[in-house]
């Protein structure tokens, strides 16, 4: 007998053909519907279940290959970076220590993931699915092998009914049917039991593959977070080093001016504090205290309170007059006198603030001179100081001098200073409401 091929001789090639020349001419027959076929109608549920199994494992396992591939892409890139930022960083400055073993760690960390994820989900995914392509082919035997079955079953149901009975080909006939519906049922019953169980190990099967990439992950990402927050330290420390510079280079900057400023102070004596007033009088005074007695008497206070308060601000705020010869000068009087009285003005301030810088501890910020009410004051506005005759307070000078009214100022109760030693209550108030001490 000449040979085919590999284990392939003519005779068996020639049973192959007829073989599937037979399977043909059966399914024909089948779906003509002039020859009945073998139906089972659990198994065909069964082998939709593979199926169904087989194409959700196989893009599961595809889906977590690209997950890992995107695991090593991220990888590559968090490498790059590090080595960046370790090959910018500066040997003087701070961690640079810490920042070369923080960049290994995380190298470290991403292979250990990937590693993980690859043996302890990918791999069991695999396995998994290894064994889908053998059983595949042991169902489309088994549906060649039902095809046999029902063909011999046919064909010795046929000499069985012929009219003229060959008893050699009949017993022929039983027993090539009998053989084939024993590796028919042989392979039936085995899949029978196979792919039920099959079908249910998939559940564990997703279950090992996720909890393993969750637990992996948790783990991950759970050290991922001490070296970036291990990072976001250094560069916190980083930046303070940076500032602690800045701040050590502009003060020796500062104390070489203020040595400079320093001797030239002591060249000559600080000037006296200078209130700035704003050009041209506000309109018109408001209604004051009823006017002191005649000249010659002595001075008292007014027999009764002011007609009233000024009118509140805005409109422009009015000096109250409470005695004629008090009233201030107008601005169109002689300039030669307006000039005298204001070089008084500013030398009584002058001298009043060279006698109290000695005690400038104990008085607030930009303080000038003490005041005394003679005539009670009702504020109006919110930024006014309300007095009471007899009150002290302590006058200060404006934060900005453009602020200050013509006949109006800053200042604080002496009494509410004394217990707060702040100036949080500080307020103007008409000049002439009251007296210097």
């Amino acid at each position: 007998m000449a040979e085919m091929g590999k284990g392939v001789t003519a005779g068996k090639l020639a049973i192959s053909v007829q073989k599937r020349l037979t399977r043909a001419q059966e399914k024909v027959m089948q779906k003509l519907g002039k020859a009945d076929e073998t139906r089972d109608a659990a198994f065909e549920e069964m082998v939709a279940n593979f199926n169904k199994q087989m194409t959700e494992g196989s893009k599961l396992q595809k889906d977590l290959k690209a997950y890992l591939l995107a695991v090593k892409t991220m990888h590559d890139a968090s490498r790059r970076l590090q080595d960046c930022l370790a090959d910018m960083y500066e040997p003087e400055w701070f961690g640079k220590e810490e920042m070369d073993a923080l960049t290994e760690d995380t190298d470290t960390l991403w292979l250990d993931y990937h590693q993980n994820i690859t043996d302890k989900s990918l791999t069991i995914l695999d396995s998994y699915l290894a064994q889908f392509p053998d059983i595949k082919a042991r169902i489309a035997k088994r549906d060649r092998k039902m095809v046999d079955f029902d063909s011999a079953r046919h064909h010795f149901s046929s000499l069985q009914k012929g009219k003229k009975k060959d008893e050699a080909k009949i017993a022929k006939a039983e027993e090539e049917l009998g053989r084939a519906q024993k590796i028919f049922e042989e392979l039936n019953v085995e899949l029978q039991d196979e792919l039920p169980s099959l079908w249910d190990n998939r559940v564990g099967v997703y279950v090992n593959t996720f909890q393993g990439l969750a637990g992996n992950q948790e783990k991950f990402h759970g050290e991922m977070n001490k070296l970036s927050q291990n990072l976001n330290d250094i560069m916190t420390k980083l930046e303070e080093q940076r500032e602690q510079k800045k701040g050590a280079t502009a003060e020796a900057k500062t104390g070489d001016g203020a040595k400079s400023e320093a001797t030239n102070h002591s060249e000559s004596a600080s000037p006296a504090p200078k209130v700035v007033q704003r050009p041209g009088p506000r309109p018109g005074p408001p209604p004051g205290p009823p006017p002191g007695p005649p000249p010659g008497h002595p001075p008292g206070p007014p027999p009764g309170p002011p007609p009233g308060p000024p009118p509140s601000r805005p409109p422009p705020r009015l000096i109250p007059s409470p005695d004629p010869r008090q009233q201030r000068v107008d601005p169109v009087e002689d300039e030669a006198s307006v000039s005298d009285a204001n070089t008084d003005s500013v030398t009584t301030t002058t001298q009043q603030s060279a006698v109290t810088n000695g005690s400038e501890g104990d008085m607030p910020p930009g303080f000038l001179y003490k005041v005394k009410a003679v005539h009670e004051y009702a504020a109006t506005d919110g930024d006014e100081l309300e007095l009471t005759i007899g009150d002290s307070v302590l006058v200060m000078a404006f934060d900005n001098p453009d602020e200050q009214d013509d006949g109006w100022l800053m200042g604080v109760q002496e009494s509410h200073w004394v217990q707060n030693k702040d100036i949080s209550a500080k307020g103007v108030f008409p000049e002439n409401f009251t007296q210097k001490v």
